[in-house]
């Protein structure tokens, strides 16, 4: 069975969704926003214990970003970030876009993409949820 949460931040063109699905094998994540959501990136974080410490997780990750957008550069530590602490592979799809925004804007979004990432992290049934085969 697949569980899928949604959590977001922000409102109007500054609003940013996560849509997590939790399966037997991982996680798949679609993070969207902004005026027009689309795929911009793609990341694949496969979870592991540190190669400095092996009671602290880590990740490897694997990113395909579409030609001339910059989603790679949030996408990519989101989803070490969940990797890390489901300690299952993530899969996510980023694409957030506001036309002709301002650095104030880009920031803004940047934080709503980061609140997003806490709610799930937070959520109040996500502990309920099994990734159990």
């Amino acid at each position: 069975m697949i569980k899928t949460l949604t959590v977001s931040a922000g409102e109007g063109r500054y609003r940013v969704e996560l849509v997590t699905s939790f399966t037997a094998e991982g996680l798949v994540c679609q993070l969207y926003g902004g005026e027009r959501p689309h795929v911009g990136a793609v990341v694949l974080s496969i979870p592991r214990p540190s190669l400095q410490d092996p009671c602290q997780w880590s990740s490897n990750s694997s990113v395909l970003p579409m030609l001339g957008h910059k989603e790679d550069e949030l996408a990519k530590p989101v989803a070490e970030k969940l990797a890390k602490y489901f300690k299952q592979p993530v899969v996510l799809v980023a694409g957030i876009h506001i036309d002709h925004a301002t650095g104030e804007e880009i920031k803004l979004l940047v934080d709503h993409c980061w609140q997003t990432v806490d709610k799930l992290l937070n959520y109040p049934e996500r502990d309920t949820i099994s990734l159990e085969k």
